[in-house]
């Protein structure tokens, strides 16, 4: 297989929370600092942040405020925050990026294909025909086109006039 060089993916590898374990959703929502953790919304039960290992540009995770695996333990006050989070979210792709769909999803566990078990988060993730191409299938290889801090800049906009 072939490298494909992306020096500045180092950073998200060098954080204290990939060392010690512990929750890098969690981290975020206590450091305050939202434009550097990425973190596009916060509402008085959930937070929409961009996923730092994104699947694709505008990869958006939605999360509970609340450090909880599951939702099943989400409060009613807590489930509809988080759709209408969720809704927040799809409606700033459309404007920000116009894709022709989106895959919305939950792993829960880590036989399901979670990489944070303990907090329990939502994947929007925008898609658009023909966004899967040679480079996975024939060089192993996923392509994002855009910066975070770009992809982050072009969100919060929208976020921040709702």
């Amino acid at each position: 297989m072939r490298k494909l060089w992306a020096p500045w993916r180092t950073i998200y590898i060098d954080q204290p929370s990939c060392k010690r374990n512990e929750c890098f959703i969690c981290l975020k929502l206590k450091e305050n600092n939202d434009e550097k953790n990425f973190i596009l919304k916060r509402t008085n039960y959930s937070v929409a942040l961009l996923n730092t290992y994104p699947y694709t540009s505008g990869h958006i995770m939605v999360a509970p405020a609340r450090h909880i695996d599951s939702p099943l333990l989400l409060t009613r006050e807590e489930l509809l925050d988080k759709e209408e989070l969720v809704n927040m979210c799809i409606e700033a792709l459309v404007r920000a990026f116009k894709p022709n769909g989106f895959n919305v999803g939950v792993n829960l566990g880590e036989v399901a294909g979670a990489g944070l078990i303990g907090h329990y988060h939502i994947h929007i993730v925008p898609r658009w025909k023909g966004d899967t191409n040679f480079m996975p299938v024939i060089g192993e290889v996923k392509v994002i086109n855009q910066a975070l801090e770009e992809t982050y800049k072009r969100l919060k906009t929208i976020f921040d006039t709702r």
